[in-house]
């Protein structure tokens, strides 16, 4: 059976094993550092296990402030209301959709953009570098931006409105860069000598050891696209075109100004009183099911993206 061990307990069996004792000031250390993550964990779950609670109780109990951590007057009246329109799951398929091209899109684009940056022979390069750093800091604004969007280049209630003006992140691009920077030269040499063109080099050699980096810049895309709602609400009129964020914002929106959503005003009053919490629950649950996935990568990723060696 194996069974794994941090650093610390490593580093202890290994004392231990040259008859080396922990020193009082280690042990009590060992035991902060325990006691401290112990409670970061406790503060980073009760948020989320307090909105599963509230989105399964009732109104009366929320609005009383008698829900934390159990859910109290147990109903599903609000989870019926959203799950049985079927506009919500239209917006549920538009938002799937938004993702996975958007994020394919950044991807490409943000690793052909960082691996060519990375090249030391590259004519312009600091030009091409300070293009990109200067839209980190400076932008049209959101009325040229609209314009742009809208009569230049005629994306309005298009899915390219939401997944091409904010294709690149900087700040992946620049962590991309740094760890392309990274990347042993010989392995590249090597295939070159090989007769392997530079596409050949970057998408057989370069890519495939690159899943670490590649994994937490997929996972800051897919997060980001999945819970934009502004660039929708700003360029879709069409209610088919919408994402979930926009249709869960109109919810909330509407139950807030006391409209009733459906059913019976009492049905209306109860979905007023824990829609948000049910609406924030149902857009997140999808990226917390896929983050365990990626989970492995996303320390060493951006450690290694981010350090110079």
């Amino acid at each position: 059976m194996v069974t794994e061990t941090s650093t610390p307990d490593v580093t202890a069996v290994r004392a231990a094993s040259l008859g080396v004792k922990d020193t009082r000031g280690y042990a009590i250390f060992r035991v902060v550092n325990a006691v401290v993550l112990t409670l970061v964990a406790a503060i980073t779950l009760y948020p989320f296990i307090n909105l599963v609670a509230k989105s399964f109780s009732s109104e009366g109990h929320i609005a009383a402030g008698q829900v934390n951590l159990i859910p109290r007057g147990f109903n599903v009246t609000t989870f019926d209301a959203v799950v049985s329109d079927p506009m919500f799951w239209e917006n549920y398929k538009n938002t799937v959709v938004y993702t996975v091209v958007g994020t394919i899109i950044s991807m490409a684009l943000t690793t052909t953009y960082a691996y060519a940056l990375s090249r030391p022979n590259l004519k312009g390069r600091g030009a091409f570098t300070g293009i990109a750093l200067f839209t980190m800091f400076f932008s049209g604004g959101l009325i040229p931006n609209y314009i742009l969007v809208a009569n230049v280049l005629h994306m309005r209630n298009t899915m390219w409105a939401i997944v091409l003006p904010g294709a690149i992140s900087v700040f992946n691009l620049l962590v991309m860069k740094s760890f392309f920077e990274n990347f042993p030269s010989e392995l590249e040499e090597a295939a070159a000598l090989d007769g392997m063109t530079t596409y050949g080099v970057f998408l057989k050699i370069v890519l495939p050891l690159s899943k670490a980096v590649l994994a937490t810049m997929t996972l800051f895309y897919a997060v980001s696209m999945w819970n934009s709602w502004f660039g929708a609400f700003l360029y879709l009129d069409k209610k088919d075109l919408f994402p979930v964020t926009v249709y869960l914002r109109n919810l909330i929106a509407a139950t807030t100004g006391s409209q009733e959503i459906t059913g019976s005003q009492a049905d209306a009053v109860q979905i007023g009183a824990n829609v948000q919490s049910v609406t924030m629950l149902l857009t997140v649950l999808p990226i917390v099911c896929f983050y365990p996935f990626v989970q492995k990568y996303f320390v060493s990723g951006v450690m290694l993206g981010s350090v110079k060696g």
